[in-house]
């Protein structure tokens, strides 16, 4: 058995204020006070220091000398850079999913999928269950593929990524269409080893993300 270490205190306080950040209480460009957050959350200034530093990592928050940190801005040319680079990584993930996935390995990246697709079958469906149900595809494949370094760079882009999603929220509630199809269509070509398949849909699906993030900023 692997030893899971547990979240330390600055992590719990960087998963706490990413959540804020995400979800819109803490807008774009808003500074965050490492004196006041201590206070809020009963903490040390080390410990909110130390989990300004994550978000920074998560690009969530810019931390500029003499001024402290603040929420980073986001618009649409943030937006699909981040998604260019997203992307890569998403497609390096399934090319080397497409390569090593063996019997066993079908059951946890199928309910993964099965997961979303019954997420967003749901009458009115929640975007915060549908943006976590998409992320499980994504760490299940990276359990499968176990590329140490790309799981990590995965997971320092999902916050900020998860951020884009509830900014759109209303956008991507229209969008649903397509994530149903994405994900109905990449499994059948990850399971036929379809590296070039799995590529297409993972371009045309994050081109779509980033028409959407688009007109909502718009």
């Amino acid at each position: 058995m692997d030893f899971q270490a547990p979240n330390t205190l600055a992590e719990q306080i960087a998963g706490y204020m990413a959540q804020r950040i995400m979800t819109g209480q803490i807008q774009p460009g808003q500074r965050i006070q490492e004196a006041n957050l201590a206070t809020e959350l009963k903490v040390s200034r080390a410990s909110v220091k130390e989990a300004l530093y994550t978000l920074e990592r998560w690009h969530l928050v810019e931390i500029t000398p003499r001024k402290g940190a603040s929420a980073t801005q986001i618009n649409a040319e943030y937006a699909a850079e981040l998604y260019d680079v997203y992307m890569h990584l998403l497609i390096m993930l399934a090319t080397r999913l497409c390569e090593r996935w063996k019997e066993d390995d079908k059951p946890l990246v199928m309910d993964a999928v099965n997961r979303i697709v019954a997420t967003v079958n749901e009458p009115g469906a929640d975007i915060t269950a549908v943006v976590e149900a998409s992320f499980g595809v994504m760490e299940a494949a990276c359990a499968v593929v176990n590329n140490p370094y790309l799981t990590e760079s995965l997971s320092n882009f999902k916050p900020a990524v998860s951020r884009t999603y509830y900014l759109s929220a209303q956008r991507y509630r229209q969008g649903l269409i397509h994530t149903l199809r994405f994900f109905t269509e990449l499994q059948p070509a990850v399971l036929a080893r379809d590296s070039a398949t799995a590529r297409t849909l993972i371009e045309d699906f994050a081109e779509q993300q980033k028409n959407l993030i688009r007109k909502a900023m718009a």
